[in-house]
């Protein structure tokens, strides 16, 4: 036999938002309240306090895709039927957050894991737009978190590395929103503000190597790429690098599509506000 990492189960659990959700649950994690939508006869054993809420598909969801907004449990059906065309979904109640936030953690063949820093993650149409690590995030909810992401890390199993996507709320909770068995978008700035970064850590795991050092060497900012920067043509990568604190990583994507990412900027810092002004500066260099 050969053993694959992430095992079989772990993708299993985390590629459909009912059995992940279920298993979250079930575990005891904290996770917001949800109900799932096979058929019509789910509708009537409906909580009442999820709606309203987000109407997802179980499967094959990802930025935003396969989702609606429901305020009544009319726009439910109706959601349901049309939009997501009678596919199994999830609803979920509607989260009063104060802010979006990951930890990437990684586990190696030998069960040792470790947890990077929360990042912060602020989304534009659903997309991942701005991560900022370490997060504006006060030093216990911060442990916290880490804390959290470690237990699920070491609950599914995972050998490499897991990305668990959070929401502190308004009256301080944090709720595990989703998991990512991989490297993560949010998790891409550790390649340039970490002693070793995500990929490293995956390689690492797998190969039944030690893990390496998820220290941070500095604050830094990323800032995503869309394919909506090449709508004049080529960007200008010269603008964005003339401060040599910017570093500019491209996937290699052939097509520059709206919405689609081609790449991301990092910017280090002495501090985090300084990071981050100086990576917006530098994409908005990008299209003048």
């Amino acid at each position: 036999t050969t053993p694959v990492h992430p095992a079989g189960s772990v993708l299993h659990t985390t590629q459909n938002r009912l059995r992940e959700k279920t298993f979250l649950r079930e575990c005891g994690f904290p996770t917001t309240p949800f109900h799932a939508i096979r058929s019509e006869a789910d509708f009537d054993s409906l909580p009442p306090d999820l709606i309203p809420g987000i109407l997802k598909t179980a499967a094959w969801g990802y930025d935003g895709k396969g989702q609606a907004r429901v305020e009544t449990p009319e726009q439910l059906r109706q959601a349901w039927s049309q939009e997501l065309r009678g596919q199994e979904a999830i609803l979920e109640q509607l989260v009063d957050f104060e802010l979006e936030m990951s930890v990437v953690a990684a586990r190696g063949r030998d069960g040792q894991s470790l947890a990077y820093g929360p990042i912060e993650n602020i989304h534009r149409h659903h997309i991942l737009d701005l991560s900022l690590c370490p997060g504006r995030i006060v030093p216990d909810v911060a442990s916290d978190a880490a804390t959290l992401a470690t237990a699920i890390l070491e609950q599914l199993d995972v050998v490499g590395v897991l990305c668990v996507e959070m929401f502190l709320t308004t009256d301080g909770r944090i709720l595990v929103n989703e998991l990512a068995p991989r490297p993560h978008n949010s998790g891409h700035l550790t390649i340039d503000a970490h002693v070793s970064c995500q990929f490293e850590q995956q390689v690492r795991a797998v190969c039944g190597l030690p893990l390496g050092s998820a220290s941070q060497c500095a604050p830094a900012a990323m800032a995503n790429l869309l394919g909506d920067l090449w709508s004049k043509g080529e960007p200008d990568w010269a603008a964005a690098l003339a401060d040599p604190s910017v570093k500019l990583h491209l996937y290699g994507k052939r097509d520059a599509k709206p919405g689609r990412k081609m790449g991301h900027l990092t910017a280090t810092a002495a501090t985090i506000d300084a990071a981050r002004q100086a990576v917006l500066s530098a994409r908005d260099r990008l299209s003048h």
